[in-house]
């Protein structure tokens, strides 16, 4: 390879700023046709996709029957070439190759382009994630979270680390992982919110970002047993308060994709109209109306239950865009969710759920700060009151209002990319039959 310092390494992503460059580009073969003196070598290098065409008159004998002949799908590879103009290409430009070294040539590689089911890709998930709709996924799920973090970042929230390992639950005693600890035992956490319900009374608004984990055995398409939650808390905020701050983020982030990844969302085959009409203000549909919706639309449901996902989607069916759905019974809802004033037998709580039959994005609710109603519901829960003397406390010294909710970041982003299952909105998905590779 050349060490001419004329030649400019550069990602294939930029190559319309270096039009008549020489350039090397560092990746690997996607695909490969030959045809006469002319190869053609499809080359990806993690930004985007290019074509390098390799003339025979151009290259040493050895480097065209390399590109020719010898070079396999996958093989790692170093291009140099001249860019040039071509409309007919993705980004309008290809380029024309002087010189090609193969790093490695790569054994039969084993996703071909062919029908392939879902357990052996899943099985090849380490390889599947360099097809391109796979490729395309990861960079949405990337600017959706650089999004996130730009969002709350400019609205004045702290990001506050919310530990994996906690003591107890926040969303229920059945659905959690226990690890040993030293000589004692712990959970991985359900949930940030009970420590950003500390961290606000410190810093106001507060978010975390990471990884939760629910030992639930379902098999559902909505459902990973890891997934990844950005969980905001804001002190003295009311429900309506929280509704607004999703809505708003949620038209943001979405905003921002259809802005930065129309191109990704292209290659997904994703209806983008769809999504440039997620604005805020999102519909709200009080639960005793969803509950109407259903019975009129003929479907089995009673007073009391919380929405399954049949439901949700009959309901976001009816919208095309989000629709909050707001002060479920309390009977069916979580022990810290603050009762309604007016109707004490509602929580003051909001379910957001996606358009399309995605189901919920979003749960949230004003949380309540009287430390006797909690005492009550962490009893009905059947909780061990001693695990939450932390968070009783928060009640004891300078208590206020306070709201917060969880966005599922792989439920939402299955939506905005209309694929059929969250485990291709996540790396390595981690499913209850499934933990390889």
């Amino acid at each position: 390879m050349s060490d001419d310092l004329s030649i400019l390494d550069i990602l294939i992503k930029d190559l319309p700023k270096y039009e008549a460059k020489t350039v090397r580009i560092k990746g690997w073969l996607y695909n490969r046709r030959h045809k006469g003196k002319l190869a053609f070598l499809v080359i990806r290098d993690g930004s985007q996709m290019c074509q390098a065409t390799v003339f025979k008159g151009d290259v040493t004998e050895e480097v065209f029957d390399l590109c020719a002949t010898k070079l396999t799908q996958e093989s790692s590879l170093i291009v140099e070439g001249v860019v040039r103009a071509d409309a007919r290409a993705p980004l309008g430009f290809e380029i024309s190759v002087k010189n090609v070294v193969a790093v490695q040539i790569a054994q039969e590689y084993p996703i071909q382009p062919k029908e392939h089911g879902v357990d052996f890709l899943m099985t090849k998930r380490h390889l599947w994630l360099r097809s391109s709709k796979q490729w395309a996924m990861m960079q949405i799920r990337n600017e959706f979270l650089k999004a996130t973090r730009d969002f709350f970042y400019d609205n004045d929230f702290t990001c506050i680390d919310a530990p994996i390992f906690t003591p107890s639950a926040c969303e229920g005693t059945t659905n959690l992982f226990e690890v040993k600890y030293f000589e004692d035992k712990a959970y991985l956490s359900q949930s940030g919110q009970l420590y950003m319900e500390a961290a606000a009374m410190a810093m106001g608004k507060v978010y975390c970002l990471g990884p939760t984990f629910r030992s639930e055995k379902s098999k559902t398409r909505r459902h990973l047993t890891e997934f990844w939650m950005i969980e905001p808390e804001v002190a003295y905020a009311t429900l309506d308060d929280i509704m607004k701050l999703a809505e708003n983020y949620v038209s943001y982030a979405v905003g921002r994709v259809v802005e930065k990844c129309r191109p990704h969302l292209e290659i997904l085959e994703r209806d983008i109209t769809k999504l440039e009409n997620i604005k805020a203000p999102f519909y709200r549909l009080s639960y005793d109306d969803a509950v109407k919706f259903l019975k009129d639309k003929g479907m089995p449901f009673e007073y009391g239950a919380d929405l399954g996902a049949p439901d949700e989607t009959a309901i976001s069916e009816a919208y095309d865009k989000p629709v909050f759905i707001h002060r479920y019974p309390t009977s069916c809802k979580a022990f810290y969710m603050a009762p309604d004033p007016e109707q004490p037998h509602l929580a003051l709580c909001a379910d957001l759920i996606a358009p399309e039959g995605y189901g919920e994005i979003v749960g949230g609710s004003q949380r309540s700060d009287d430390i006797d109603y909690l005492l009550k519901r962490i009893a009905e829960h059947k909780l061990p009151a001693e695990l939450f003397d932390w968070y009783l406390d928060l009640r004891k010294y300078g208590s206020v209002p306070h709201s917060g909710f969880g966005l599922g970041i792989e439920r939402t982003l299955s939506w905005i990319c209309k694929v059929p299952h969250v485990r291709e909105c996540i790396p390595f998905p981690r499913l209850m039959e499934r933990i390889y590779p």
